[in-house]
């Protein structure tokens, strides 16, 4: 059983309609860089998991307050700053996948 249908444009309006992915232009091998660029995609997910994990790992305690006794603070505001960057940082990361 396939877990991805593709067609290519000029094929059946059923095949078309059925299909997951379409290819517009008549060339099967852009079969291949489409794998490419799936595996590149999967790639970058993990990127942005990996880095959105990390940065709440360290932010939310940090936000928490679990550092007062030593005397390091973080304002709400700079708060939402941070994880206004953080979400800005996986969105740029996820758009250098379009330079690839």
């Amino acid at each position: 059983q396939a877990d991805v249908g593709i067609a290519i444009g000029a094929g059946t309006d059923v095949a078309v309609e059925s299909a997951d992915i379409i290819l517009v232009k008549n060339n099967p091998k852009d079969v291949v860089s489409l794998i490419k660029f799936s595996r590149a995609t999967y790639k970058k997910m993990i990127q942005n998991l990996i880095w959105a994990t990390g940065y709440n790992i360290i932010a939310i305690p940090l936000a928490a307050g679990v550092l007062y006794s030593a005397g390091i603070v973080l304002s709400p505001a700079l708060g939402a700053v941070l994880m206004s960057a953080s979400t800005v940082i996986v969105a740029i990361n996820a758009k250098l996948l379009k330079v690839q």
